[in-house]
C-alpha cells in the first residue's frame, strides 16, 4: 500500500511539473521593475514595482499566481487623455489545473478581467463600457457620457468595440489602464511590428509587447482564460492533431452588411460598421481547421500540449489578427467562454501548496533574433522571442571597441540602440546570455 501511495504521489507531482498552467508563467527572477512613458518625454521612467509574475504555487486542483499586473515592457503614454498610469494590482489568481468544458449555456465574457497573460497582465474582452442608449439616442457609459441603464457592466443592445474606438489611447504594446489596471483587449504585440501599421505611437515611444508574431513558427502560449484554458498567439499548426504547415488562425466572425441598426444608430462615418460588437456575426467554416469556433478557439495539439501527453488535444483560444497582423474580432476570448469559468482571486494563498520555481534554461540558437533596419541610420532595433532571463546587447566596432551596451530584459522582446552619435561604418551587435552569445553584422550609413 505504501508503494502504491508513493507511486501515486510521484505521478501526481510529475504531471503537475509538466502542466503548462503551472510551468508557463513568466516569473520575475531578475528583479526587473516596470517602466513607463509620459506624454512628451520619450525617455522611460523606472518604477519601483516588480514586473511579471512573483510566485506560482499549486495543490492538487488549483494553481495560484501572484502578480502585480505590471509588464516588463514599457507602458504608456496614453494619448487620448487617459489620466491613469499602470499601477500595481497585487492579485493572487486562483486557476483550475484541470479545466472543463461548459456543456450548458455558454458563459458570456464581461467587462473587466477575463483572463491573465503569462506575465500577470490582465486580459479584457472586446468592450470598453460604452454603448448606445435607446432612451437618449446617444452613447452612454464611459468618460463624458451619461450612465447606461443597468450600470457600466450591463450588456446593452449595441456595445462599443474598444479596439477601433480607443486605438488613439493604446500604447505601443496595444494596451491601456482602467483606473490603474493595465490590460490588453487584443493580441499583445507591438503596433510597429504589424505588416500594416495603424498606430504611430511606437515612433516616439518605442516599446514592444509580450511576443513577436512570426508567421513561420507556432505562436507561444501567452496566457490563460478564466475558464483555465490556454491562450495562444496568432499562428499554429494547420491541423488540430499538431501536424501540417504553420497557418494563421482565423476568426469565424465577419461584419454584417446592414446599413441600419435596429434600435441603434445608422451606419455612417462616425458609427461605422465594426464600431459595435453586434456589427459582427459568426459564420462557420466546416472543413477548414484554421477557422476558429464561436468562442475563438479550437481543440488541438500544440507544443505545450503534445499528442503524446494529450491524445485528445485540449481547447485553445487564439489571439486573432487579419492578414496584415492587425487585431481581428473577437481578439482573444469571446464573446463567450468555452469552459466553466472557475477562476477567481483570493486574499491569501492556502497553506500546503507547492511552489514552482521555474527555469531559465534556453539557447540563443533557439531564439528568433532580428535586427532592423540594416543598413541603419538613427537606431538599430534588436528583437527576440520572449525570454525567461536577461540578454546583454553590445555594439562593437570593427576594431573590437565596445561602443554601447544595452539589455533585452526578462519578459520583454526588444532593445533599441541609439546610433545618432555613431560614425558610418561596419559594426557588430553581440547578444549574450549567461552561457552563450551570438554576433550580427550591421552597417551604419547616414
Amino acid at each position: 500500500m505504501r508503494k502504491l501511495l508513493l507511486l501515486l504521489l510521484f505521478t501526481s507531482v510529475s504531471f503537475s511539473q509538466t502542466n503548462p498552467i503551472i510551468t508557463q508563467w513568466l516569473q520575475n527572477t531578475t528583479g526587473i521593475t516596470g517602466r513607463h512613458y509620459v506624454s512628451g518625454n520619450p525617455t522611460p521612467i523606472n518604477d519601483a514595482v516588480a514586473a511579471n509574475v512573483q510566485t506560482v504555487r499549486y495543490d492538487a486542483n488549483w494553481v495560484y499566481i501572484s502578480a502585480t499586473g505590471i509588464p516588463a515592457y514599457i507602458t504608456g503614454p496614453f494619448l487620448d487623455g487617459n489620466p491613469s498610469l499602470a499601477t500595481a494590482q497585487n492579485k493572487n489568481f486562483k486557476m483550475p489545473l484541470n479545466p472543463t468544458q461548459n456543456t450548458g449555456t455558454p458563459t458570456a465574457t464581461t467587462g473587466g478581467n477575463i483572463g491573465i497573460f503569462i506575465n500577470g497582465v490582465a486580459l479584457f474582452d472586446y468592450r470598453d463600457g460604452v454603448a448606445w442608449s435607446n432612451t437618449t439616442n446617444a452613447l452612454c457609459g464611459g468618460p463624458g457620457n451619461p450612465p447606461c441603464a443597468g450600470g457600466p457592466m450591463a450588456t446593452q443592445a449595441w456595445n462599443r468595440d474598444a479596439i477601433p474606438a480607443e486605438r488613439g489611447g493604446f500604447d505601443c504594446s496595444k494596451a491601456h489602464p482602467a483606473m490603474g489596471n493595465y490590460h490588453h483587449h487584443q493580441n499583445p504585440s507591438a503596433f510597429n511590428l504589424d505588416l500594416a501599421v495603424i498606430s504611430t505611437v511606437c515612433d516616439t515611444y518605442p516599446s514592444d509587447g509580450l511576443y513577436v508574431i512570426n508567421a513561420t513558427q507556432h505562436s507561444p502560449l501567452i496566457g490563460f482564460a478564466y475558464d483555465g484554458f490556454p491562450i495562444y498567439g496568432a499562428y499554429a499548426y494547420t491541423n488540430t492533431d499538431g501536424t501540417g504547415a504553420i497557418a494563421r488562425m482565423k476568426s469565424g466572425y465577419q461584419l454584417r452588411t446592414n446599413a441600419t441598426r435596429t434600435n441603434g444608430p445608422a451606419v455612417n462615418s462616425t458609427y461605422f460598421n465594426g464600431y459595435f460588437r453586434e456589427d459582427y456575426e459568426y459564420v462557420a467554416h466546416p472543413g477548414d481547421p484554421t477557422y476558429l469556433d464561436s468562442h475563438n478557439g479550437r481543440i488541438c495539439n500544440t507544443p505545450e500540449y503534445p499528442a503524446s501527453l494529450y491524445p485528445n488535444g485540449i481547447y485553445c483560444y487564439f489571439t486573432t489578427v487579419d492578414a496584415n497582423h492587425n487585431s481581428a474580432y473577437p481578439y482573444a476570448v469571446g464573446p463567450t467562454f468555452y469552459g466553466n469559468v472557475t477562476a477567481t482571486t483570493v486574499t491569501t494563498v492556502p497553506t500546503g501548496t507547492t511552489t514552482y520555481l521555474g527555469t531559465s534554461d534556453f539557447n540563443l540558437s533557439e531564439l528568433n533574433i532580428k535586427l532592423y533596419p540594416n543598413p541603419a541610420q538613427e537606431f538599430i532595433a534588436i528583437q527576440s522571442d520572449m525570454i525567461q532571463d536577461n540578454l546583454t546587447v553590445t555594439l562593437i566596432d570593427e576594431l573590437g571597441k565596445v561602443i554601447q551596451t544595452s539589455e533585452i530584459l526578462q519578459g520583454s522582446t526588444l532593445s533599441i540602440i541609439d546610433l545618432t552619435t555613431v560614425y558610418n561604418g561596419i559594426y557588430f551587435v553581440k547578444i549574450a546570455s549567461q552561457k552563450d552569445n551570438k554576433a550580427f553584422k550591421i552597417i551604419v550609413n547616414r
